[in-house]
């Protein structure tokens, strides 16, 4: 852009059309409710001056009439993802381009999902997603600080798909070591194959590994 566009070196007032031009290449600055700049190749300068209707309203050079025409879905786009935003202003900038990106991402997804026949909502589309983040979140194991329980640790064990707490048979009658806990004398041919202690199927098996307190 040219070095002299600038809001502190134009004082344009509503309506006012500045350009400048080398080659192809034509720069605007039009004044609106705001300042406006454009930089284009494919349309011829603009006349220079202050152009406003019978109602004192700002007349839209063809440059911008064109490029509102040309623009296409970008802003469609940009306005469909800030109607749901994650962005807060409170952000750093590095957090808001992450988050706008992953605006955009759900965005995509969704007209992916609408040109596969979906029928479903950006706003149904969204909650539908949070739902099964949450779900999926919810199967995993939350990161523990610190030392874990008793409990979560044994939970932790007896969900594990390969830390073999299954029942096993013993070659001899042996005491359930819940039973024994309870103050019960019960003896059983099953027992843990990675605890290796007696227990009854049920319920001591599932007891012994969940609960802190027998």
């Amino acid at each position: 852009m040219p070095s002299d566009f600038g809001p502190k070196k134009l004082k344009l007032t509503k309506g006012n059309i500045r350009v400048r031009t080398r080659g192809n290449l034509t720069a605007l600055a039009w004044k609106d409710r705001r300042d406006v700049y454009l930089l284009t190749n494919m349309d011829p300068p603009p006349e220079e001056g202050n152009f406003c209707d019978d109602s004192k309203q700002a007349v839209k050079p063809q440059i911008v009439v064109r490029y509102n025409w040309h623009m296409g879905y970008v802003d469609i786009s940009n306005r469909m993802a800030n109607s749901y935003s994650m962005c807060q202003r409170t952000f750093k900038w590095t957090m808001k381009l992450f988050f706008q990106l992953l605006d955009l991402t759900v965005l995509n997804s969704w007209i992916l999902l609408s040109l596969c026949g979906a029928k479903c909502t950006h706003k149904d589309f969204r909650l539908l997603l949070v739902r099964n983040l949450i779900e999926e979140a919810g199967r995993s194991h939350p990161s523990l600080v610190g030392r874990p329980s008793v409990a979560a640790a044994n939970v932790m064990k007896l969900d594990s798909c390969f830390n073999q707490h299954w029942p096993a048979k013993h070659k001899n009658n042996i005491r359930c070591r819940v039973r024994s806990e309870w103050g019960q004398r019960k003896t059983t041919i099953y027992k843990c194959a990675k605890c290796d202690v007696g227990l009854c199927v049920v319920p001591c098996f599932a007891d012994y590994h969940t609960k802190t307190n027998l």
